[in-house]
């Protein structure tokens, strides 16, 4: 087993340094290869090298016996693929048994995003005369405004933001960067985040840091953090909703293409590498469908 958690810790860390993916998918890779360690154990599979295409069949079966959904499934599949394909890479397998592996087909689904009368609620959660309100409101107010990924997110230094020009320098991918716009509102929310709330929180870290966005210790804060910020807010609301961080990303895209912005522009803003990737934002909201169908058909 010691040898196991060894690769296993060099390919985590091969995802993180020369892949440049961030935590929050290393972490996703860590608990799916556990869950096929699991099952190992479970089938009396030896090691590693004695895995076949069988075995990765089976573990396909009994993720469907516990009623994984197919997206899960799916990556789980991509996951141990990748794993494999490390694995042959440093000459500890011979093969691959997850390459032939048929991936369940996704369920077809809308993205989920948020009207801007959910947005505003949203944002009117924050009590701004704290450094943490304060805070919370700028981090808001910046993703809805760019789309940009948490992990981008998370790594933003006060040296990217170009007030003047209210544009923002991201490092997204493959460490590919691209300049993204923001707006007034947000550029408010960052202005009296900086110029009060972070000086603050500043205060309470043990060393000085260029990161934006500080939690409670004013250390930097992390995706996790993001995200567990993000949960809270939304318990505030009291609504019955699930919320991700990625929601708002969704959000962003669907109101600038709903506003008539062109898909290659959203493409770029967003930082997707092929335009179909941007293409799951093109459905509309309800009443922007019944609103063109009022307005253009004969007898509406």
């Amino acid at each position: 087993m010691e040898f196991v958690k060894d690769v296993l810790n060099s390919f985590l860390e091969y995802l993180q340094i020369e892949k440049n993916y961030s935590k929050y998918t290393v972490d996703c890779y860590e608990k799916d290869i556990g869950i096929f360690m699991s099952f190992m154990q479970e089938e009396q599979i030896q090691n590693l090298q004695s895995v076949t295409y069988a075995d990765a069949r089976l573990f396909l079966t009994r993720l469907y016996e516990k009623q994984y959904s197919k997206r899960s499934m799916s990556r789980k599949i991509s996951c141990l693929r990748t794993f494999y394909r490390y694995l042959n890479r440093e000459e500890l397998v011979e093969d691959n048994p997850f390459a032939l592996v048929t991936l369940p087909k996704k369920e077809e689904r809308n993205p989920r995003f948020l009207y801007e009368e959910e947005i505003v609620k949203l944002f009117q959660m924050n009590d701004l005369t704290t450094p943490l309100g304060q805070r919370n409101q700028s981090l808001l107010e910046l993703l809805y405004a760019t789309g940009i990924r948490v992990s981008e997110c998370a790594s933003i230094k006060l040296s990217d933001i170009d007030f003047s020009l209210q544009t923002l320098l991201v490092y997204g991918k493959g460490k590919k960067q691209r300049y993204v716009p923001f707006g007034c509102y947000a550029k408010d929310a960052l202005r009296v985040y900086i110029d009060n709330g972070r000086k603050l929180l500043l205060k309470k870290a043990p060393s000085d840091t260029h990161s934006l966005f500080l939690n409670y210790k004013g250390t930097p804060l992390t995706d996790r953090g993001i995200r567990l910020v993000i949960d809270q807010l939304v318990k505030k609301t009291a609504e019955n909703i699930h919320i991700s961080p990625h929601v708002l990303r969704h959000t962003f895209a669907t109101h600038m293409l709903n506003e008539g912005a062109d898909l290659r522009t959203v493409q770029e803003m967003l930082g997707h590498e092929h335009l179909s990737t941007t293409q799951i934002y093109t459905h509309v909201t309800k009443d922007r469908l019944k609103a063109v169908y009022m307005n253009h058909h004969p007898r509406a």
